[in-house]
């Protein structure tokens, strides 16, 4: 697998074959780190991490992974860069890309990452956009793999809004890698039918299938994996949440749902961050609002034996030093 100098936008651009190389370097990878055994692969390199959304878990590992892999790291925050206000979208890739040697983007529109790729010289990769999260679902697989020995013919079902990146992301790796995805939310947030065409196609070649289905019982039953996202993301305004609260109530992960799977070996994912309880400040000023103790996913399934939240996230610096690995280096 050679993907140097390739860029990291969605999975849609990177074959079965790739997406598994890169789960398995990810897999060597955190056996170096757990084992003591340094791996400075990209020794004397530097990357710009551009943060028009702030994030814990996706900064804290670029950062990790960049260090752990001997590069040097600057951080660029909402207030730290001009890109889009001062500095069209090209000037600021070919700025970057003439003093560093990767540039990852995390904000808003899947454009705006891809117009940074196509003015840079450098390696380019996506830390979330609205539409995609790839490095997530990278994340998300060796965490099921790792969890079950296997990707192919695992039953993922995804429970809550599907139009936006997470439930655009997961249709896409589950196609590319052969896993039976399941959309199941309200009919007017199925993900874009341009998108679930191509996904079928894509699923044709590996065995995967698609599903939507509005049933909670229906789409859980036979599950694998039951995995929700925050009802409500970053940058939209508070207003949006009695209507997602109206139209996702009855797609809460809670343990009546998960026992409905008729399997123990199901597991409970989520990207993170959760509205679990009221222990955030979001969380208690939504809850005392809408007179909710939790939203997407109740505490009891969040803390129980059943969640594998805290391994996923914390493969997500694994599967980053993956790709910059990958993309840095022969």
């Amino acid at each position: 697998m050679n993907l140097k100098g390739r860029d990291f936008l969605t999975l849609l651009d990177f074959s079965t074959e790739e997406i598994l190389g890169l789960i398995d370097l990810a897999a060597e990878l955190k056996r170096q780190k757990k084992a003591g055994v340094p791996h400075p692969l990209c020794a004397g390199k530097n990357i710009a991490l551009i943060f028009e959304k702030t994030s814990t878990r996706t900064r804290c590992s670029f950062e990790v992974a960049a260090h752990d892999l001997g590069m040097g790291v600057t951080y660029l925050d909402p207030s730290g860069s001009q890109i889009g206000r001062k500095e069209s979208i090209a000037d600021t890739a070919r700025v970057l890309s003439s003093m560093f040697d990767g540039i990852e983007y995390r904000g808003f529109g899947q454009n705006i990452v891809e117009d940074l790729a196509k003015y840079s010289a450098v390696p380019v990769w996506n830390g979330l956009t609205n539409e995609f999260h790839p490095t997530q679902i990278l994340a998300d697989m060796l965490t099921i793999r790792e969890r079950f020995g296997h990707l192919q013919g695992i039953r993922l079902v995804y429970m809550g809004d599907a139009r936006y990146n997470m439930g655009n992301s997961l249709m896409v790796g589950c196609a590319k890698l052969g896993l039976h995805f399941t959309a199941c939310c309200p009919k007017e947030y199925f993900p874009d039918p341009k998108l679930v065409a191509a996904c079928m196609e894509i699923a044709k070649e590996t065995g995967a299938t698609l599903c939507f289905e509005p049933d909670p019982d229906v789409a859980v039953a036979g599950a694998d994996v039951i995995y929700t996202d925050i009802w409500v993301s970053m940058g939209e305004p508070v207003e949006v949440w009695q209507e997602r609260i109206d139209a996702l109530a009855p797609y809460q992960v809670n343990q009546a749902l998960m026992a409905k799977t008729g399997k123990q070996s199901t597991v409970f994912m989520h990207c993170l961050p959760s509205y679990h309880d009221l222990n955030t400040q979001v969380g208690r000023e939504m809850g005392e609002k809408f007179h909710r103790t939790a939203m997407e996913v109740t505490d009891d399934v969040f803390e129980g034996p059943q969640s594998i939240v805290f391994l996923e996230a914390e493969n997500r610096m694994h599967t980053i030093k993956a790709v910059m690995a990958a993309t840095l280096t022969e």
